[in-house]
Order: structure tokens, then sequence, then C-alpha cells
């Protein structure tokens, strides 16, 4: 039923030399791996098929945190410049889920021009609608950092009365497909708002099927002195523990990312 299962087309691709592996990679997924998802319709009840850009892209970073937790000034930090559509301010400014990648010229795509995009990866994300694709967009520049990966900036998860208020979007379900692509999952916390209020809570737990990807962040550490960074430490491992559900204590990376000199300089050690 199958010709790629035949032993002596098996015998005969072991032999085949690529030039690199992703080239390898995308043959051996289109000659052996499709044919049986397509036969299985595997497309139609769990994901996509993969598309050369799938292959193609740079490693993919997310940022998931509540607002004014330091996400966009992060991203400012490593690029080590500002980026076209960035806004920072203390209210919740990023409303829209950011990709900064790396383009020839300094522009802002929108989600819906990213979709049909056939160099892109992002056109299964069509499914979510015009209204996630209109809070959707893209931050092109050339930028050094950006050759070797792509940064992807979420909107700030709200606290209070607001987070009962509808996105008109699965916000959810927009992470969990962000985060089955992306290589790792930053998980940004203020050192002054460690409550994990109920939307924080269900993000958190649509990525921990890819535990293994989160790294958890306590930003703006600067802002408190060493004594009081230690019981913002513990309480932050004690929220962390109750909606993580694990035995093991996550590991929490401590640090300040702004441009900007450390308020508590004793906190450096």
């Amino acid at each position: 039923m199958f010709s790629w299962i035949n032993r002596d087309e098996t015998k005969k691709g072991s032999n085949e030399v690529y030039d690199n592996v992703l080239q390898g990679l995308r043959k051996v997924y289109k000659t052996k791996l499709l044919p049986l998802e397509t036969t299985y319709q595997f497309h139609d009840f769990h994901s996509p098929a993969l598309d050369d850009p799938d292959f193609d892209a740079k490693p993919m970073i997310l940022l998931v945190g509540q607002y004014s937790t330091g996400k966009t000034t992060f991203i400012k930090y490593v690029l080590e410049s500002d980026f076209p559509g960035m806004r920072i301010g203390p209210e919740p400014t990023t409303d829209a889920f950011i990709t900064v990648m790396h383009g020839e010229t300094d522009r802002v795509i929108p989600g819906n021009a990213l979709v049909v995009d056939s160099k892109k990866p992002f056109r299964p994300l069509s499914k979510f609608g015009n209204a996630f694709l209109n809070r959707f967009q893209c931050s092109q520049m050339n930028n050094t950092v950006l050759k070797g990966l792509t940064i992807i900036d979420s909107p700030g998860i709200l606290s209070g009365e607001k987070q009962w208020v509808g996105r008109g979007y699965d916000f959810t379900g927009v992470l969990e497909w962000f985060a089955e692509r992306v290589d790792r999952i930053v998980l940004l916390f203020d050192a002054h708002k460690l409550d994990i209020n109920d939307e924080f809570r269900r993000s958190i737990e649509a990525l921990k099927a890819h535990d293994d990807k989160i790294r958890i962040v306590l930003n703006k550490a600067d802002m408190v002195d060493h004594q009081q960074l230690m019981r913002v430490y513990g309480a932050l491992m004690w929220s962390l523990g109750k909606v993580l559900g694990t035995p093991e204590v996550a590991r929490v990376y401590i640090g300040s990312f702004w441009n900007e000199p450390l308020r508590y300089d004793v906190n450096r050690r």
C-alpha cells in the first residue's frame, strides 16, 4: 500500500547525501511522513501539514506575561534598539501578537498580509479569524540579532475586571499554536506583580504541555532591595507551585532587562 515502506527504497534513500540537515529533514518529511499523515487524515484532527517556511524559519522565542512586566522592554534590550510599532508604558500598551523578524527594510506588516505570505510560517493562523488577524502583526527590521532568531511579543495578560472582557478571539488557542512551534517560551513576572489571575492561570496551563521549553524570569529585580527580593522570589515560587502542579520546584531566573542602571546594584551579586 505504501511505496515508501519498500525495503529497496529505504536502502536507496539511506545513501543520499544532503547539503544540510534542513534539506534532509524536508526531503524525509515529504517522501516518508507526509504520505502517512495524508492517508490517516492526520491534518484534519491534529495539525496542518508542514510547508517549506516551517523548515526554513529561524528559531522562535515566545514572551508571555501580564501587562507591564517588561516584555517589550526585554525585546528592546536584546536587540539593543527600538523596533517598528513598539510602545512602552505602565498601562497595557501591547494589545497584539507582534512578531519581530529580520528584514532588509524597517516596516510593519499587518496580520491579513502575513497569513497569505507563502514565505512565512503563519498561514495556519488564518483559522482564528479576522478578530485575531486585526491583533496580529510583524515588525521587520534589519538587525544582526534577528538574523538568527525571531521574537514573538504577546499581549499583556489583564487582571481585575478587565480579564473577563472577551478579546474576540481564542487567546488560549493562539498561545497553544505558538507554543507548539516555538523553541523557547519565556514567562516574565514583575517583582511588584506576583498575583496569577484566572487568565494568566489558563495561559500557563495551556503551555504546560511544553514545559521543557518554558523558562521563568523574575524581571525588574533591581526595583527592590536584596531582602525584599528573597521574599518576592519565595512568593513567586509558591504561586507557581500551585499553578504548575509539579513536585519539582520550577527554577526562576532573576534579572532586570532594560538599558538603565540598576536601582539597587547590590542585587547584582
